[in-house]
């Protein structure tokens, strides 16, 4: 399947984010990834998962949600409300561009950015077509639970239990369309065999469900 690929520069607010957009032939929607605390657009798990969704015919964007300078403060990396703001920023960049212009838009979200990512398909100016989270802090979001109208895909490591808690309490506040698997055996960063291949497998299905109706 070819493919266009360009790394750009996002301008959000005073700050200029950088990021990759990859866009498959004829593809069904594009997904935002909201990476974890302390990582970026270079985490090897997101962009494990990003290859598998391309594969499915799914058009990514991984980006970093702070510059190098914010990222040295702790306290910016459990910011929802700053993160939030630069997915939402985000989202309405890739729809301006001509290659993701008019697809459904997805995002996917790993530990705190998962929390950012409910927040900004909860947003009244975003139109997202679907969520999932791998081994999300999704509690940090929980205040928009109940009024989310999104399908929402919870991924959580078995062993991961005290992420697995959180996820099964915000899980029970959802009323939209909603799924929780949980991965035997799994901590929280899905290291163990075929594990992370299983959350992107889980991911793509939900994608391709979802976008591109």
């Amino acid at each position: 399947m070819s493919q266009t690929r360009r790394v750009a520069e996002v301008p959000i607010g005073d700050e200029r984010l950088e990021g990759e957009l990859v866009v498959p032939d004829d593809a069904s929607g594009v997904v935002l990834f909201a990476h974890g605390s302390g990582s970026s657009r270079h985490s090897p798990r997101n962009n494990a998962v990003a290859e598998r969704l391309r594969e499915a015919g799914l058009a990514t964007f991984l980006f970093d949600l702070l510059t190098e300078a914010e990222d040295q403060n702790r306290q910016n990396r459990f910011d929802i409300s700053l993160l939030t703001t630069r997915l939402v920023g985000a989202t309405h960049w890739v729809e301006d561009q001509p290659e993701t212009s008019g697809l459904d838009i997805g995002y996917f979200g790993a530990s705190t950015g998962a929390a950012a990512a409910l927040r900004a398909a909860d947003a009244p100016d975003v139109d997202a077509g679907a969520v999932v989270s791998r081994g999300g802090r999704v509690d940090l979001a929980s205040s928009v639970a109940p009024s989310l109208d999104v399908p929402c895909l919870f991924v959580v490591g078995g062993e991961d239990t005290d992420v697995l808690a959180r996820n099964e309490s915000v899980f029970a506040e959802l009323t939209c369309e909603k799924r929780l698997e949980v991965v035997e055996g799994a901590g929280h960063l899905f290291e163990g065999p075929g594990q992370l291949e299983e959350v992107a497998t889980l991911a793509a299905e939900w994608f391709a469900d979802h976008l591109g109706e």
